[in-house]
């Protein structure tokens, strides 16, 4: 797989940084950019979904039970005046 990316008006900061920690880590900035993003894909894969974390802080074990809902008889609307029914 031979797949590229170019990245266009980086800040010349994070520019010195990415050489920087290339560098110190003994890695060349093009390896770096790999792993820096294999990190974020597997942590951003890693997190719980919106219905897990609801059901980790109020599924069965947290929940509190709750009486059946009371359903009422509803007489329906007339729409005719008082003189016509």
């Amino acid at each position: 797989m031979n797949t590229s990316i170019t990245v266009r008006d980086i800040d010349p900061r994070d520019k010195s940084w990415l050489r920087r920690e290339a560098r110190r880590i003994g890695v060349s900035m093009e390896e770096l950019v790999r792993r820096l993003i294999r990190e974020k894909r597997t942590k951003t894969e890693q997190r719980s979904k919106p219905s897990e974390a609801f059901a980790r802080h109020f599924g069965e074990d947290h929940g509190i039970e709750l009486p059946p809902p009371i359903r009422r008889s509803v007489k329906p609307l007339s729409f005719l005046l008082a003189e016509e029914e």
